[in-house]
């Protein structure tokens, strides 16, 4: 299902209006040995709240995901967690935030966070968090959603992985064009305007109307929230 998005705009009391109506973060249940990382998931809730839109995200209320979370819903914006149900226990500590769907799976809950978004951003993060961001790359190359990828690359934090996809293009592994389509920048802000502008340049493997949730394994019946 994909989600309406506004013209961006500015009003005349000043507020942002982004061509985002709701964008997928995916971020960890932990928050990093330095302060810079909190910092740059609580600027990023900002200006999430500055430019009204909402947050979708993996449904934990500890380390970055609470930072993020709490702030966007403080802000006055609707936050959507999806989270598995063997997950609950773990991520979730206190009260949750916002609307919480509860998911079979891995798979469920990165189909449901697809769906929902418009657009889709990673903070640093571990194993999770980078899995998640690169099977949105890759779905973005096969022609299953044409929306904007970003890596918020706090102090560098993602330098290694991007110049990995630079090497992956010079050895004839990823093809130029969808290089393209990972959008980085060290700053939220920055990285918002970059997103905004982003226009797919690479050839998709498959049109996207020929992709249907179920043939990649995902469940559409609901789940019980």
């Amino acid at each position: 299902m994909e989600t309406s998005a506004a013209t961006t705009t500015t009003t005349m009391e000043g507020e942002i209006l982004s061509k985002f109506k709701r964008i997928c973060v995916f971020c960890g249940s932990n928050s990093g040995y330095r302060k810079v990382f909190s910092d740059a998931a609580l600027d990023l809730g900002h200006e999430l709240v500055k430019r009204k839109i909402e947050l979708v995200y993996g449904g934990g209320s500890v380390g970055l995901m609470g930072l993020i979370s709490q702030t966007v819903h403080h802000g006055g914006c609707h936050v959507l967690g999806v989270i598995p149900a063997a997950l609950k226990p773990l991520e979730i500590s206190g009260e949750s935030i916002g609307e919480v769907k509860t998911v079979a799976d891995m798979h469920e809950r990165k189909a449901e966070m697809a769906r929902q978004a418009d657009a889709f951003i990673a903070l640093p993060g571990g194993f999770g968090t980078m899995e998640e961001v690169l099977e949105m790359i890759t779905w973005s190359q096969l022609g299953i959603h044409e929306k904007p990828v970003g890596l918020l690359n706090v102090d560098g934090y993602y330098n290694s992985l991007l110049a990995l996809f630079d090497d992956g293009v010079k050895e004839g592994f990823i093809k130029p064009a969808c290089r393209d389509i990972v959008v980085s920048a060290p700053t939220a802000t920055e990285l918002l305007v970059k997103m905004e502008q982003y226009t797919p340049s690479h050839q998709e493997v498959a049109p996207r109307k020929s992709w249907e949730i179920s043939q990649l394994g995902y469940s559409k019946a609901p789940s019980p929230t």
